[in-house]
């Protein structure tokens, strides 16, 4: 066996299929923009863009030099989502064709120009980023923005729960202010990926999925995670009742015991917090991690998983087994762009 080495695969075929699901249950006339914000959600910027490229119609970027490695692929719209800071930056934007988010005061120097693609954002429940309906609508008036072409946005804090009375509290606030609005220019953008499933008919004019991409919805069954997690087992052990396990003796075997350790840890990128009885997969059968996580090795109870050695795969997370965010108190998100870069990625088509 080659010096092992953990591994991220992602599937290409499933971002795709995802989207296209994501689009069905949208107007033809909405424009769909991917985030590819944090390397694509861990799944590889420049890779994804390229693979996506013919089914979207933009692409939401925060980092500046995210937005112009991706201006090298595509003529399509890139959005800076949280807007520039300073006038080189502008300069850069212009330069490049970049949309930016106007999210406070001190980005106002933006509107100045007449050229660039702007965004104004406004806070309708999220309260992080936006301005507030009454400072808006002096920003409004002091701009002169009726004879502007912008796009409205703002933000949804709630939309993968599509009962929380919040969601329609921002939908109502979103429109008011849009309605308020005398000009025949204006764009509205609302939607995340939970609006897509949850409340299609506030999607508007662009809606931004990020999550929806990659398969990380909890609950939903259309949309495929793209992403799977794996390394090799480098070691097998039997163990003794009352023996203890790895750092801390944190765990304590209760019967004679089979364990394998899996070439992989928090420097990879597998969470140091995972609890025990976490489920992984050992030749497509489950198994329980067993003890505490190391910076490079991960154990595993595989009592009864038959033949297994040393050289055959552990799945950390894939498509099939989706609940260890969830049984840890994570997020799918954080899972992702948490790979570190020590990890080898295989790109694959069905």
């Amino acid at each position: 066996m080659r010096e092992p080495s953990a591994e991220v695969i992602i599937n290409i075929d499933n971002i795709r299929n995802n989207i296209i699901y994501l689009k069905s249950l949208l107007n033809p006339n909405t424009n769909f923009m991917a985030i590819l914000k944090a390397n694509a959600y861990g799944h590889g910027l420049n890779k994804i863009a390229k693979e996506i490229d013919d089914i979207v119609d933009g692409y939401g970027l925060v980092r500046l030099e995210e937005a112009l490695s991706v201006r090298e692929y595509t003529s399509k719209k890139i959005l800076l989502m949280q807007g520039i800071y300073n006038t080189d930056d502008l300069d850069i934007a212009l330069e490049k064709n970049l949309d930016v988010v106007v999210h406070n005061r001190n980005q106002l120097f933006v509107l100045d120009s007449n050229n660039i693609n702007f965004w104004i954002k406004i806070n309708t429940g999220m309260n992080r980023l936006g301005f507030n309906p009454k400072e808006f609508d002096l920003i409004y008036k002091e701009k002169n923005l009726d004879n502007k072409k912008f796009i409205l946005m703002s933000h949804l804090a709630c939309s993968d729960n599509r009962m929380d009375k919040l969601n329609n509290k921002q939908f109502r606030l979103f429109n008011k202010i849009a309605d308020s609005i005398n000009s025949n220019f204006l764009q509205k953008s609302i939607a995340n990926t939970g609006c897509i499933l949850n409340f299609p008919e506030e999607c508007h004019h662009w809606v931004r999925s990020g999550i929806g991409l990659y398969g990380g919805v909890v609950g939903n069954n259309e949309l495929v995670p793209a992403m799977t997690f794996r390394s090799r087992i480098i070691e097998i052990r039997h163990i003794m009742k009352n023996d203890r396990v790895g750092y801390n003796g944190r765990v304590i075997a209760k019967k004679d015991m089979k364990i394998a350790i899996v070439y992989a840890g928090y420097a990879d990128g597998f969470p140091q917090s995972t609890k025990d009885k976490t489920t992984v997969i050992v030749n497509e059968y489950k198994a329980e991690i067993f003890g505490q996580i190391s910076m490079d090795l991960i154990s595993v109870d595989i009592t009864n998983v038959p033949n297994c050695k040393i050289g055959d795969w552990c799945t950390l997370w894939d498509e099939s087994n989706t609940n260890i965010a969830k049984d840890n108190n994570l997020i799918s998100y954080e899972l992702m762009t948490r790979i570190t870069p020590r990890v080898k990625v295989i790109y694959k088509n069905l």
